[in-house]
């Protein structure tokens, strides 16, 4: 088994998450930032993965875009989360808490008796 093609399965995983959490914060986005903010994560993400992803959330009705002129070239186009999106992301951001707290209870080592291992864990979470 290859370590990159798991990190790397992992990471796809993730990458819808990200994008619109990005998208999210920053109100509207354009591709190129998300670019450079995923690149900056760790989370490399080359434009021909992007594209094709922001064209999916655009048709399933999470986001939305315009264009907007450019001060040094061509028009940009700006994404934002529809009200769809807003609640799609909000369902992901508890879907990814949940799974962080699984994976956490699966994956820790705690020293101490099993029953106390779970509430540790949960208390750490909170």
């Amino acid at each position: 088994m290859n370590i990159e093609n798991t990190q790397a399965q992992m990471r796809k995983g993730i990458l819808e998450f990200c994008i619109l959490s990005i998208i999210g914060n920053d109100e509207e986005c354009y591709a190129s930032e998300i670019l450079d903010r995923m690149k900056r994560a760790k989370l490399i993400v080359v434009e021909g993965t992007l594209y094709p992803l922001l064209t999916r959330l655009k048709n399933d009705g999470y986001l939305s875009y315009q264009w907007i002129e450019s001060k040094s070239g061509p028009p940009r186009k700006y994404y934002k989360l529809t009200g769809l999106g807003e609640k799609f992301l909000e369902e992901l951001r508890k879907t990814w808490d949940e799974l962080v707290r699984a994976v956490d209870l699966t994956t820790l080592k705690i020293q101490s008796t099993p029953s106390s291992k779970t509430s540790q864990i949960e208390s750490n979470n909170e």
